[in-house]
C-alpha cells in the first residue's frame, strides 16, 4: 500500500505517494522529514537518516516527478528536471537510486525554487 505525503519546498508545496518497497516503508517511518536541502541541476536532495543498499528495482532510468533513494550518499533525491548527466530532457542521477515515490502532479513547478534552502515531507 502506498503512503500518501506532502512534499514543501519553499512556497510550493505539491502531493506525492511513497512505494510499498522495504526501501520506501523505512522512509516512511521516519516521516514527519524537515532538512536542508542541496540542488543538483533539476534534482533536490539530502542526507537522511537511514541506510539501506540498492534493491532489486535500483535504477539510472528515472523520470520528472520520480524520488529516490541514493545510498552512497544516504540522500532522498526528488527529480523535477535534467541534471547535469542528462544528454536530453530525463532527468540521470549520480548513480543507481531505490524508487521509492513519485510527486503526484507538476514537479516541474518545483524549478521556481531552486533558490530554497529547506524541504518538509510529512504523511497526508
Amino acid at each position: 500500500m502506498t503512503v500518501p505525503v506532502t512534499i514543501t519546498i519553499g512556497k510550493t508545496s505539491l502531493r506525492g505517494e511513497l512505494f510499498d518497497t522495504a526501501c520506501a516503508r523505512s522512509i516512511a517511518e521516519i516521516l514527519p522529514i524537515e532538512k536542508d536541502i542541496n540542488r543538483w541541476g533539476d534534482e533536490f536532495y539530502f542526507e537522511i537518516p537511514i541506510s539501506v543498499g540498492l534493491d532489486e528495482g535500483a535504477t539510472t532510468a528515472v523520470k520528472v516527478g520520480d524520488i529516490g533513494y541514493w545510498p552512497p550518499g544516504a540522500a532522498l533525491a526528488i527529480f523535477f528536471g535534467p541534471t547535469p548527466l542528462s544528454t536530453g530532457e530525463d532527468p540521470v542521477p549520480a548513480g543507481a537510486v531505490n524508487m521509492v515515490g513519485k510527486i503526484l502532479g507538476r514537479a516541474e513547478e518545483l524549478r521556481k525554487e531552486k533558490g530554497a534552502a529547506h524541504i518538509r515531507i510529512e504523511k497526508a
